[in-house]
């Protein structure tokens, strides 16, 4: 499917769209506003996204595989009674009148037309037959891959086509490192992800093996996830079976590389942190970006030191890194800060914040554009 560009749109902006939906269904519900139908390649983070969407509004979230289904899945089961035939609709499905959540109808567009038409009620009327309604703060959305994304997909009926408002995720590494950002991805993911945002997806046939792990947001979040829980005492030829099983030789050996340049630059910060250490910022340019992603999140790491120490070290360390590296680090602390609802004001209140904006500030504000 070709859509016009005006109908693409990046990971922070999807997650916008979605909330802005969600908290009108939950204001005002309106039958009126449309139902989302999210396309893109497969691992783009279609439905991660969406999840995220649910969690940050205390929602619930229900994810229906539906090319896993078949249509009495959707419809449910027709039970002969006296009076005629009720359909008994699957328990997935929310009962709760004062629920709310987002449905999510995954693989869409890998269903055969029997299953799409069978959702054509639930999609347009939020109803199945006479016994079942969605319940009114319940967003419906849907996605699917491409057909021309080599995936399991089929053409959409046009008349279920038109009850959606149709968006294409696209792959963006800065739009997808600011989602990754605001949602916990280890800093060695999003660091390698600004020093090299050529690894982010690689579906290319001539270059992957798509039978095996490759490159996609999908997977990298799923390296995160693994980086998050790893063990200190964890082999290197463990995490690296691990690893390139998820994205792949090439890209899983330069995530390794770089997890490891994190790990030594976390220890770097805290020697940096003594008040009386020399600071010495690397030139190697792989060793800056890690320096920067662990530097961002030591601010509010109880582990690097009371509050005090840690403020006073990182405008101690950043003063030293170049412009566009301590714009970066003082825009993702803030991110981080934020999402973790910390007080992200100290560090514009903090005392040194006036020095660091002099040197800085022209750095920042060409980031900030």
């Amino acid at each position: 499917m070709e859509l016009d560009s005006c109908n693409r749109i990046s990971a922070s902006n999807l997650e916008e769209m979605l909330s802005f939906l969600l908290e009108e269904r939950l204001s005002a519900p309106d039958d009126r506003l449309p139902a989302v139908m999210i396309w893109g390649p497969p691992g783009a983070g279609k439905s991660a996204i969406v999840r995220s969407v649910a969690e940050k509004c205390g929602c619930e979230f229900i994810d229906l595989r539906l090319a896993q289904m078949e249509a009495i899945d959707i419809k449910g089961l027709p039970v002969p009674e006296a009076d005629g035939v009720r359909w008994r609709i699957s328990a997935a499905y929310p009962r709760d009148k004062e629920s709310r959540g987002i449905l999510f109808l995954d693989e869409l567009s890998a269903c055969d037309r029997t299953i799409q038409t069978a959702a054509y009620e639930l999609i347009l009327d939020r109803k199945l037959g006479e016994d079942y309604r969605l319940p009114d703060s319940w967003l419906i959305v849907a996605a699917g891959n491409r057909i021309e994304d080599n995936a399991s997909a089929v053409a959409m009926s046009s008349a279920l086509a038109n009850r959606f408002l149709h968006v294409e995720l696209e792959y963006n590494p800065k739009s997808w490192i600011e989602w990754a950002m605001r949602s916990g991805i280890h800093g060695a993911v999003t660091g390698l992800m600004r020093f090299k945002p050529q690894l982010l997806a690689d579906t290319n046939e001539n270059t992957q093996n798509l039978e095996r792990g490759y490159p996609t947001p999908r997977s990298w979040e799923r390296v995160s996830v693994l980086l998050d829980r790893v063990r200190e005492n964890a082999s290197q030829d463990l995490l690296k079976s691990m690893i390139c099983g998820l994205v792949g030789n090439q890209a899983g050996l330069e995530a390794l590389s770089f997890f490891n340049l994190y790990q030594e630059m976390q220890s770097v910060l805290k020697m940096m942190m003594d008040p009386s250490a020399v600071i010495t910022i690397p030139s190697d340019i792989a060793k800056r970006y890690a320096l920067t992603s662990a530097l961002s999140r030591m601010v509010w790491s109880d582990e690097a030191g009371d509050e005090k120490q840690r403020l006073a070290g990182f405008f101690r360390i950043s003063l030293e890194l170049p412009g566009d590296f301590a714009a970066m680090a003082m825009l993702d602390a803030m991110e981080i800060g934020k999402q973790s609802n910390q007080d992200t004001m100290i560090l514009v209140t903090h005392p040194a914040y006036k020095q660091w904006i002099a040197k800085h500030g022209k750095a920042m504000r060409g980031r900030m554009a």
